[in-house]
Formats: C-alpha cells, sequence, structure tokens
C-alpha cells in the first residue's frame, strides 16, 4: 500500500512539475524556435550533433506520434475520422492535430493507464480477477479521459464565442457606419480583438481573399463553429447581402437581440444558483452548524444519564 501512495505522489509530482516548466519556458521556448527558424545562414554541422541540438519532442515524440498516425489512419473508419475531426475543428484545432494524431495519442493514453493500472493492482498483490478488473478500468479511463478534454474544450470555446459576439458586432457596426465595408470592418475587428471568434473570423477573411465567396465562408464559419448565435448573425447577413439591406441597420439589431438573450441566460444562472447551492449546504454546511448547536447540548445530556 506504502508503494502505490508513493508511486501516485511521484507521478502526481512529475506531471506538476512538467507542467509548471512548460509554463514557464513556453515564451522561451517559442523565440528560440523562432530565432531557429530565422537562422538560415549559420552553419550547420549536420549528422548526429545537428539531431541532437533538436528538443526530445521534435526527436522523438512527433516521428513516433506521426508514425502511429499513420497506422492509425490506415485501420480507422472514415466515418468515424470525419466524426473526430468535425470536434477537433470545433475545439480550435488544439496542438494543430489531424484525426490520426487524435487517435493516435487516444490509444497511447489508454494503454498506458492500463499498463499502470496493472502494475498498481500487481504491486498490491490483488487477485487475478482484480488485476484484470483494474487492467479494464484503466483501459477505458484513459481511452475517455481525452475524449471529455475534447468535449471541454468545445463547450468553453463555444461558450467566449457567445460572450464575445456582442462586443466585436459593436465594434463591426461602428466600422460600418465610419464608413468601411463589411470585409474592412471585420479586418478591423480581427486587428482589435483576441480570442477564438477573432480567429474565426480571420480565417473568413483569409478564405475570401483566396477567392471563396462571402456566402460560402460565411457558410463555412457557421458550419464550424455550431453554435445558435453566431449562425444567426451569419443567416442574417447573408440575407442583408442577398436582399441589398444596409448591413449596418442588421447588425445594430443583431447585437441589440444578443445583448438581450446574454442577459437572460445571465438571469436563469442566477435563478439556478439557490438550487445548486442547496446540496453543497446540506451536505457540509448544515451538519456543522447541527454540530456546533446541538453538540454541546448532548453531550451534557450524556453526562446527565451517565
Amino acid at each position: 500500500m506504502m508503494l502505490i501512495i508513493l508511486l501516485g505522489v511521484f507521478l502526481g509530482t512529475f506531471c506538476l512539475v512538467w507542467a509548471v516548466l512548460e509554463r514557464i519556458f513556453a515564451t522561451r521556448n517559442l523565440i528560440d524556435g523562432r530565432l531557429e527558424e530565422l537562422n538560415v545562414y549559420s552553419p550547420r554541422k549536420g549528422g548526429i550533433d545537428d539531431e541532437l541540438q533538436a528538443a526530445f519532442k521534435e526527436r522523438v515524440l512527433i516521428p513516433m506520434l506521426k508514425k502511429m498516425s499513420f497506422f492509425t489512419q490506415k485501420y480507422t473508419p472514415r466515418r468515424q475520422r470525419e466524426m473526430i475531426e468535425r470536434k477537433l475543428v470545433s475545439a480550435g484545432r488544439p496542438f494543430n492535430w489531424t484525426a490520426a494524431d487524435y487517435l493516435s495519442v487516444q490509444y497511447s493514453t489508454a494503454v498506458i493507464f492500463a499498463i499502470t493500472a496493472a502494475l498498481l493492482s500487481y504491486f498490491s498483490h490483488g487477485s487475478p480477477g482484480i488485476q484484470y478488473f483494474f487492467v479494464i478500468c484503466g483501459f477505458v479511463t484513459g481511452y475517455l479521459l481525452l475524449l471529455i478534454v475534447i468535449n471541454t474544450s468545445i463547450s468553453r470555446r463555444r461558450a467566449s464565442i457567445e460572450k464575445e459576439l456582442p462586443d466585436l458586432l459593436d465594434l463591426m457596426v461602428i466600422s460600418i457606419e465610419a464608413g468601411l465595408g463589411f470585409d474592412a470592418a471585420l479586418q478591423r475587428v480581427v486587428q482589435k480583438s483576441k480570442g477564438p471568434l477573432a480567429q474565426e473570423f480571420n480565417q473568413c477573411l483569409q478564405e475570401m481573399r483566396m477567392g471563396k465567396t462571402r456566402k460560402d465562408a460565411l457558410k463555412d464559419l457557421a458550419k464550424r463553429n455550431d453554435e445558435g448565435d453566431l449562425a444567426s448573425f451569419v443567416g442574417s447577413i447573408i440575407q442583408a447581402d442577398q436582399l441589398g439591406v444596409s448591413i449596418g441597420n442588421v447588425l445594430r439589431t443583431q447585437a441589440d437581440q444578443m445583448r438581450v438573450k446574454r442577459k437572460q441566460k445571465i438571469e436563469e444562472k442566477a435563478m439556478k444558483a439557490p438550487v445548486k447551492m442547496l446540496i453543497p449546504m446540506v451536505l457540509f454546511i448544515f451538519p456543522a452548524i447541527f454540530l456546533i448547536l446541538l453538540g454541546p447540548s448532548v453531550i451534557q445530556m450524556m453526562e446527565t444519564f451517565k
């Protein structure tokens, strides 16, 4: 039992230290990588020395991931790859993963969790049935862990887009009323804003610059982000463009409606707060209050009857 606790503490400490170091040196690593890309005129030694200068991730992890991605892409059904690809697009394409990369990491995580569970159950001297049960639970946990992370990223990204949309629409309305066209107003929004919605607008602008029509680019924008307010905004812009209606008035109306919706959702969450607070109050706060109030009386009664 002590060995299991020590192993768990070691793994937790290792992961925590790794995350902290990655967070601290993220900017430095980005700068070093950018300087390495720009330093094209520096003499290169070549051979094993040049290879050893690269980071461990570039030398080992990325090549392994590419090989596993080729294997998983070969044996994964097309429909499953398309579904995962849609999830990754909705999540903002984390780490620039493809569907094959995601499946490779998912299978690797499941195998690592299964091996860890097998080692823990072996050192705890459990019966074979319990060991098999822990291995299966570890494999299922590792397989579902990445899926939960991706779904959480999708939910957070959609909530961020929903929160940013009214403010960006106000900025777009101001830009259009100042004399800019729709594309120029969209470009100004991209320049003055940050976040997932600004990134999506930037991608929409790039697609239009590459020759895609505004209608198709906006439809692809709504398809990538399955979010109700953004789809309503895209539909209104397309309809106004086809009918020749003033886009500024449409955008102002859309911004007002979305602000009303956001206020209603906030009020709805505020109404749900007392109900959600009831569970921790009953489980944690009320027992402590009863213990403080009735504890002395119970102790006095026990001493009296003794």
